[in-house]
């Protein structure tokens, strides 16, 4: 993206507070702001079908500005991705050093998640949107695999190998897996809390998965 794509003129800033004035309302401030208004617009009308320009129309904000947050609508489910990822690699610099290793990353999760209850039914939309909306897979992948190598670095120090190696690759697979379905889970079970179901799913892979079932 050249310089032209991010800078923001006099005169853009006009015209900007112009557009904000014709739609009706201040123009918004904050990431998440801008976040709350895709995501509802998202809802209502489609993720294929709502444009990077109806976004800026809704928040009141021009399209360079829009770019200066986000380098594509695919980034916008994800909201401060990058950033809780710099906030997962603290927690598990953080976490007791004869701690479990799969405890520990049920720690990282958890806070990696921990979501105010305000904020939820909007996390309840990005999910619903990353896990369910085809054009946003491929995106989709980038961002898992990031997640996947915070976890394998972690199990890899902790384990003295290099992240690259079998374990802690799988470790991150295998973590990656079960928080997906825990999200697909809550997304479908009313009542239930995101946070219980990540801690219950990763206790049970702590404890190598294994169900007691019946005889048979």
């Amino acid at each position: 993206m050249s310089e032209d794509d991010t800078a923001v003129t006099a005169d853009e800033r006009t015209s900007e507070g112009d557009h904000a004035r014709r739609a009706g309302r201040r123009p918004v401030t904050s990431r998440p702001e801008i976040e709350h208004i895709a995501l509802e617009l998202f809802t209502e009308s489609g993720f294929d079908t709502t444009t990077v320009d109806d976004i800026a129309h809704a928040a009141g904000i021009g399209r360079r500005t829009f770019f200066r947050y986000y380098a594509s609508k695919n980034e916008v489910p994800w909201g401060a991705f990058d950033e809780q990822l710099v906030r997962m690699r603290s927690t598990f610099a953080g976490l007791a050093p004869d701690l479990p290793v799969m405890a520990g990353v049920r720690e990282a999760v958890l806070d990696f998640n921990d979501v105010t209850p305000e904020e939820q039914p909007w996390h309840r939309r990005r999910l619903r949107l990353i896990l369910q909306t085809p054009t946003l897979q491929a995106y989709s992948t980038l961002r898992y695999a990031s997640w996947r190598q915070v976890v394998a670095e972690y199990v890899a120090g902790r384990l003295g190998e290099p992240s690259t190696a079998l374990v802690p690759q799988t470790v991150g697979h295998a973590s990656l897996g079960v928080a997906l379905a825990a999200y697909e889970h809550w997304l479908t079970a009313e009542g239930t809390e995101l946070r219980d179901l990540l801690d219950d799913v990763f206790r049970a892979l702590e404890g190598g998965l294994v169900v007691s079932g019946g005889d048979g």
